[in-house]
């Protein structure tokens, strides 16, 4: 599988997504795992090096692309299970080469005005980079979301919005925790630092909905 997780909008846990994520799959799928950042801040590529200093944690592989990597991208998939891609908060080549060979594709978003703004641009892309990849399947997943149970209408309408332009919305979750940044700065997951915690849940439910998913379930965009 070649998952992107990727967006126009910064600050919304893109690297910490993919990071939990290739852990998940590394560890409790025990499957080969490539991560692949194609974000200039190297946010990813630093977790990297962090985590493959530490002797008692799993070493996870990580390379640095940049501009038109499709062609890249295809010659990888073939020496690993997962491909995890990162890339920036922008609409660039990378991106958009990303989504013409991906097969999920999680765009984060915060239940955040600013965050929700950028939707019909990514369906914009979407849209195009599905007449090249009709297999790529998109979703927007909500991250970073306020626990406050009277915030809880915020979640509910972006989501809704997200639904409107045609795009899948994941059900799973994440919240504002600090564990997040926690286990980030010590090249570690939350699926490390505490397992049977929420954070751990938040990504276990998000990567099961994820392999869940089926052919027929993929949307269509106009």
């Amino acid at each position: 599988m070649i998952l992107l997780v990727g967006g126009e909008k910064g600050g919304s846990g893109k690297s910490c997504l993919a990071q939990n994520l290739a852990v998940y799959f590394a560890q409790h799928q025990n499957s080969s795992v490539l991560m692949v950042d194609c974000d200039p801040q190297r946010t990813t590529s630093d977790w990297i090096q962090a985590r493959n200093n530490d002797e008692s944690l799993s070493q996870i592989n990580c390379i640095q692309l940049y501009g038109k990597i499709r062609n890249d991208l295809l010659s990888l998939e073939r020496n690993y299970d997962y491909l995890i891609i990162d890339c920036g908060g922008q609409d660039n080549l990378a991106l958009r080469a990303s989504m013409s060979v991906a097969d999920q594709v999680i765009i984060p978003l915060r239940p955040k005005r600013r965050d929700i703004k950028t939707v019909p641009h990514m369906e914009d892309i979407l849209s195009t980079c599905k007449m090249v990849n009709p297999k790529m399947n998109a979703s927007f997943v909500m991250t970073q979301c306020p626990s406050l149970p009277n915030q809880a209408g915020r979640i509910l309408e972006a989501k809704e919005v997200c639904n409107s332009y045609g795009i899948n919305v994941l059900d799973a979750i994440t919240y504002s925790r600090n564990i997040y940044d926690d286990s980030e700065e010590d090249g570690k997951s939350v699926l490390e630092l505490d397992p049977k915690g929420k954070a751990s849940l938040e990504i276990i439910a998000i990567a099961q909905e994820l392999l869940a998913m089926k052919p027929d379930n993929r949307y269509e965009f106009s």
